[in-house]
């Protein structure tokens, strides 16, 4: 894999595609401002017992993530139908469920049965690998909305990770890999500008739910077109998978009702112990930069260490998060005024 890798020659994207992947920002950016601004109706997140905000704040935000990554690729690519589909299916159900609630049966079985499609049709795998691979696709978009609960952190992931995978995938000369990955990270940041702490819009189950489902996706899509190996994807999310996985590995030891809101999440602690999400999110945002910053690197002069270099980085997550835990709280009020 390695010299595969290396033997990749970097083609330059053309100038004017760069100009449309870039104004997905600004489609995403139109579209939430109309849902913060109550333009566009959605409904509102209520403070309930795993939020970490006090007032009512619009969700289903994540539509404008959609809206801008589709314009973006349409317009600058032929957008693949075998993924676009099956996500748009978990995209609409994700949206019922915004606005009204379906059984966590229910969506858990879409999830499979879209990743099972996205497997055996976009990946081309058969026999266990798509078993495996559904799987995976479907444990990242659960992953992903398990951590979509601060401001600014679930758009921040997506602006870094799908920025990496397109700049490992323009590395090794695959333009029309690159081309839907860097519309989907502008996308994101359109999003972001209005959901930065003190956010004024959430993404919902409609944003986190797909983008999950879309990292799964893509990440297997590069590894079983050699784009990049199996560790790239891992690193690149790594702080999310971290603490979506320990944390839910540690509520099974405890025989923690599962389907029950919580704050046990690393990044929950943190934020009701300091009192602020601003802190958290640019301490989360800075491991989301070294896994993506690291994994690149490796990618371009040494991918046969990037396994290594996967451990030595969750091992310094683990101690990062193990500080959270022994910190003590502040006296201040440990819930966002946003």
């Amino acid at each position: 894999m390695a010299s595969r890798l290396r033997a990749h020659i970097i083609r330059p994207v053309p100038a004017v595609t760069l100009l449309i992947v870039a104004a997905s920002g600004l489609v995403s950016i139109a579209v939430a401002w109309g849902v913060a601004s109550g333009r566009i109706p959605a409904p509102l997140a209520h403070p309930e017992a795993r939020s970490l905000h006090v007032r009512p704040v619009p969700r289903s935000g994540g539509i404008a993530i959609w809206a801008g990554w589709l314009a973006g690729w349409a317009v600058a690519a032929q957008p693949d139908w075998a993924l676009v589909g099956p996500l748009a299916i978990v995209v609409g159900v994700s949206l019922i469920d915004d606005h009204g609630g379906l059984r966590p049966r229910v969506r858990i079985l879409v999830h499979v049965a879209a990743a099972a499609a996205v497997s055996a049709f976009w990946l081309g795998a058969g026999g266990p690998f798509l078993v495996l691979e559904a799987l995976v696709i479907a444990w990242m978009a659960n992953l992903y909305n398990f951590m979509d609960g601060a401001d600014g952190l679930a758009g921040s992931m997506g602006v870094v990770g799908f920025g990496a995978l397109a700049f490992a995938a323009i590395q090794a000369g695959q333009a029309g890999l690159a081309i839907p990955l860097g519309a989907l990270a502008i996308a994101c940041g359109g999003f972001l500008v209005f959901n930065l702490p003190p956010a004024r819009l959430f993404m919902g189950d409609v944003g986190a739910v797909g983008l999950g489902f879309a990292a799964g996706a893509f990440g297997l899509k590069g590894w079983t077109d050699g784009v990049w190996p199996w560790w790239f994807p891992p690193m690149v999310f790594l702080p999310f998978i971290f603490d979506a996985t320990v944390t839910l590995v540690r509520r099974m030891l405890k025989r923690a009702p599962m389907a029950v809101a919580h704050r046990d999440h690393f990044y929950q602690q943190a934020i009701l112990k300091r009192g602020r999400h601003a802190p958290t999110v640019a301490a989360y945002t800075g491991w989301m930069l070294a896994g993506a910053i690291t994994g690149l690197a490796s990618l371009r002069w040494a991918p046969e260490i990037g396994a290594v270099l996967l451990v030595v980085l969750a091992a310094g997550f683990g101690g990062y998060c193990r500080t959270i835990v022994r910190r003590a709280p502040t006296p201040s009020d440990t819930r966002h005024a946003g």
